[in-house]
Formats: C-alpha cells, sequence, structure tokens
C-alpha cells in the first residue's frame, strides 16, 4: 500500500502527465477548430500543436529541479532525457512523417495507373514528429505546469 502512496504522490510523474494531458486536450481543441470535428486520435496521436512529449519531459526536467536541486541525479538524467526526445521529435519523427507523406501519394498514384489495391485500404501514419514551434510550445507548456505545481504545492 504503501507504494501506491508513494506512486501517486510523487511529483515528477504528476506533472509529467498533466503536463501530457493538458497538451493533447490543447491538440484535439486545435483539430475541432481546424477540421470542424472532433476526432479521438487527436487526444492519443502524435504531432500537432503543442508537443505532448517536450510537455512531459520538459515537465519532469524542471520539477526534477526544483523539487530535487539543479545539481541531482535527477535532474541531469531528466534534462539528457528531454534534450532527446525533443531532438528526436524535431528531426527523426519529423522526416519520418514527411516520407510517410511522400509514400502515401506514391501509392494512391500506384492504385491509379494499376489499377490495384497497392496498401489494403491502410495509409501510412503522417503526424509523428514536431516542428520546431510545436517543440517550443510544448516545452513552455511544461515548463509552466512544473512552476504552477511546485508553487501550488
Amino acid at each position: 500500500m504503501e507504494y501506491l502512496l508513494q506512486l501517486i504522490t510523487n511529483k515528477l510523474l504528476f506533472a509529467g502527465l498533466i503536463s501530457w494531458l493538458i497538451a493533447q486536450v490543447f491538440k484535439a481543441i486545435n483539430n475541432v477548430i481546424i477540421t470542424g470535428k472532433f476526432s479521438i486520435e487527436r487526444l492519443f496521436g502524435d504531432g500537432g500543436m503543442p508537443s505532448g512529449h517536450s510537455a512531459t519531459v520538459s515537465a519532469v526536467m524542471l520539477t526534477a529541479g526544483l523539487n530535487y536541486g539543479f545539481d541531482s541525479a535527477a535532474f541531469g538524467i531528466s534534462a539528457i532525457l528531454a534534450i532527446i526526445v525533443m531532438h528526436d521529435a524535431m528531426n527523426v519523427r519529423l522526416e519520418s512523417g514527411k516520407q510517410a507523406h511522400l509514400l502515401n501519394i506514391m501509392t494512391e498514384h500506384m492504385e491509379r495507373i494499376t489499377g490495384k489495391d497497392l496498401d489494403n485500404g491502410q495509409k501510412l501514419k503522417e503526424l509523428l514528429g514536431h516542428t520546431p514551434w510545436q517543440v517550443a510550445a510544448g516545452c513552455a507548456l511544461g515548463l509552466i505546469v512544473a512552476l504552477v505545481i511546485y508553487f501550488v504545492s
């Protein structure tokens, strides 16, 4: 029972999860504004504004620094993790999404030319990564959530 109490009172975990949840809700709202319809995929999916990954890791990083010190192992590990995750979102996953988009276009053209269904109706997922602005917005969101949690609790 003590482990459960430790888990639900873990500030690092709480800050990260709250930041992720807020980012995902913002994505869903943005999607409704842009497309006029609600998509459950936007609540749980990757890509879009703001970056949920960046919000999560930046909230964990700042919470670690504020609660355990900026010279602590918790801060050091979470800072390195944040850098890796945000770099990956802006570069590797963004480029993978661009490649998926081009492959989907190529598949559609080939289907029209050959008259055959090449992908069995399954498109590659295109929203994988984030632009630098989406990452920056997610990072800012995570930092704000961490500060609010720190000063409120």
